[in-house]
């Protein structure tokens, strides 16, 4: 039997009654037939609604090239069987819900809240206060010659917090367990009522290295909801910033890689390139980092032909550079030594539990919203997808570059044919009772976003998935059976997003 999904496509909307209501055991069942048929989660969250809580489950088909959502009903229950068990990647995602609504996923290996001790929120009934974040159990092993390594939240340098518990036998680490939610602002709540300039800001506030995957993102489930059109123009300039973005990050990555491994002549030169990606963002819209760009209908901000031949030199300089301080990184036996074998996740562990972006294209997995469900401009103009086959951290490095590589080709295309003279569209007002689901592919990876409208065209309800969400267990698990001092290394080979996480 074939799963019972209503089927839509990237940056579309649905009608909400469309959607196929199931009965809990049905709706189990379907999900589980969809993912043994190569169907993949890449959203599940509760939605509170007259005293109820209806689950919905948004898949994702490569094979198909589409999108299906199907939901179902506790029918005034708070238990529910665990689907992780089987399918390993919603692990994360029920343990949001049960924190977040007070649900006991029945059978599920680990289900100890995600940020804090919840419920936050109850159907049809009165806030409650969580219990602070960080207070939780952590998973121990025990024996005479274990001990724990407690680090954070608050660290040594400039960065977001986050807490890691480590269990070492020596200097190995058996187990690693990663407790966050100290950058928990309430986002997901805040995010409701009529489309506005504000939650247009907030969405750049997702997580501010990824603000035009974010915006981008909401932009499109706003403009699927209105039935809007953006111009080809408009696609254009955001696929270029996009891709800046791609290209600041992952430069800025190859650097810190370096600098993890004492190799400093690749760190400080890739800081000052990220610098020179940054600066040609600035060029477009005055925000290094992309804010005010982007917005529904297209974007706030045109390139001329003397900038867009100006962005083309720049460009040209910055890549040149970035090629030479990245064949040094290959040049350094050292290097290499340092991050071949260090931090592997295999192909099928990726893929059990998820993974997404350059993390889940360096164990072979070879999957990108841009191709698979191609959004924008990239459904008109392709870009290459990569892939390693080692899963370690040089696999996670040279993913990063070979991207970066065709990041640059695919920018100075663009701006060598930008099409039309209009770069933005009126957008009218959301369709009542609908649904809306947009992906992009983020320099982390996939990043989500659902919206449900009332009757009156308001959002209700909104959802976001940020690529850290489906990563940070891989980051746990590539450090089993390696030394605790390959841990900043491997951090940094992934990247995560505290604030991203932390809605």
């Amino acid at each position: 039997m074939s799963a019972t999904l209503c089927l839509t496509q990237n940056g579309n909307a649905i009608r909400r009654a469309d959607i196929p209501l199931l009965s809990p055991d049905r709706f189990q069942e379907n999900l589980v037939e969809a993912l043994d048929s190569g169907w993949r989660v890449v959203s599940y969250f509760g939605v509170p609604e007259g005293g109820e809580l209806f689950l919905h489950a948004v898949l994702s088909s490569k094979k198909e090239g589409t999108l299906g959502v199907v939901a179902t009903s506790l029918e005034g229950k708070r238990s529910f069987p665990s689907l992780t068990p089987c399918a390993p990647q919603v692990h994360l995602f029920e343990r949001e819900i049960a924190e977040e609504y007070g649900v006991t996923f029945e059978g599920h290996p680990w289900p100890k809240p995600v940020r804090f001790q919840g419920p936050l929120t109850s159907p049809g009934g009165p806030q409650h206060k969580p219990v602070p974040i960080g207070v939780m159990d952590f998973y121990r092993v025990e024996g005479s010659e274990i001990h724990e390594v407690a680090v954070g939240p608050v660290h040594a340098g400039i960065i977001e917090p986050g807490h890691f518990r480590f269990q070492c036998h020596g200097e190995e680490v058996l187990h690693l367990e990663i407790s966050l939610g100290y950058q928990h602002r309430g986002l997901e709540r805040r995010l409701v009522g009529k489309p506005s300039g504000l939650m247009l800001k907030q969405m750049e506030t997702i997580a501010g290295d990824t603000t035009i995957g974010h915006t981008l993102c909401y932009a499109m489930v706003i403009e699927g909801l209105a039935g809007a059109r953006v111009p080809a123009r408009g696609h254009v300039i955001r696929g270029i910033a996009m891709e800046l973005e791609r290209l600041a990050n992952h430069t800025g990555d190859l650097g810190a890689i370096s600098g993890d491994v004492g190799y400093l002549p690749t760190a400080s030169f890739c800081g000052r390139i990220r610098g020179d990606f940054l600066n040609l963002t600035a060029e477009i819209c005055g925000s290094r980092f992309g804010r005010s760009l982007v917005v529904p209908g297209g974007v706030n901000f045109d390139l001329t032909s003397e900038m867009a031949a100006k962005l083309t030199e720049r460009l040209r300089a910055a890549g040149k550079d970035l090629a030479g301080a990245v064949q040094l990184l290959w040049d350094t036996p050292s290097v290499m030594a340092r991050l071949e074998g260090t931090g592997t996740v295999s192909d099928l562990v990726a893929a059990e539990i998820g993974l997404v972006g350059p993390a889940a294209r360096a164990c072979g997995l070879n999957r990108d919203i841009r191709r698979d469900h191609p959004f924008g401009i990239y459904s008109m103009s392709q870009i290459p997808v990569v892939t390693a086959r080692t899963g370690d951290v040089y696999a996670r490095t040279l993913v990063r570059w070979l991207e970066a590589e065709k990041s640059l080709e695919f920018i100075e295309e663009q701006l060598h044919q930008l099409p039309g003279v209009s770069v933005r569209e009126p957008v009218g007002a959301p369709a009542p009772e609908s649904l809306a689901v947009a992906l992009t592919e983020g320099w982390r990876g996939e990043v989500c976003h659902v919206a449900l409208t009332d009757h009156a065209g308001a959002i209700s309800r909104y959802k976001v998935t940020d690529p850290s969400f489906h990563n940070w267990t891989g980051l746990s698990l590539a450090l089993r059976g390696v030394q605790i001092s390959d841990f900043p290394l491997c951090n940094k080979s992934f990247n995560l997003s505290y604030c991203g996480f932390d809605l």
